[in-house]
């Protein structure tokens, strides 16, 4: 059972890191004015966090809210909890871009962040938002 935890988990966080990164890219080739580094980070982060919020509430935590309050409420608690994992991401692709001034190698600084991140989301998660399982 926990192997197959680990596992989803896993492939969860690959499937939300394609997004940000994906989203990102998609911002930068359509903005290329000031601070579009910047905004592309933003821009993936946001979609990344929602894949990985569905994700992770339905199949990881089998939480399934009783009504929009909650939903409201616990997605808050997720992605406040997220500011902290955000933080590790983006120093990481942020010091990675100031390093190598690549995208390829800002890309892989990103990836690396939100690997790192994605395991402190987790315990957070199941200690703080998904507590009731």
């Amino acid at each position: 059972m926990v192997q197959k935890l680990v596992f989803n988990y896993f492939i969860f966080a690959i499937i939300a890191t394609f997004a940000n990164i994906v989203g990102q890219d998609l911002m930068v080739r359509l903005y290329d004015g000031w601070a579009a580094i910047e905004l592309s980070i933003f821009t993936g982060t946001i979609i990344g966090l929602f894949v990985k919020y569905e994700l992770d509430r339905r199949y990881i935590f089998y939480f399934f809210p009783k009504n929009k309050k909650e939903h409201r409420k616990t997605f808050l608690l997720y992605a406040v909890l997220g500011v902290f994992t955000t933080l590790i991401f983006w120093g990481m692709e942020g010091a990675f871009h100031l390093l190598f001034q690549t995208k390829s190698m800002r890309y892989v600084g990103g990836v690396l962040g939100l690997a790192m991140g994605y395991v402190s989301k987790y315990h957070l998660d199941k200690h703080f938002v998904f507590k009731k399982i």
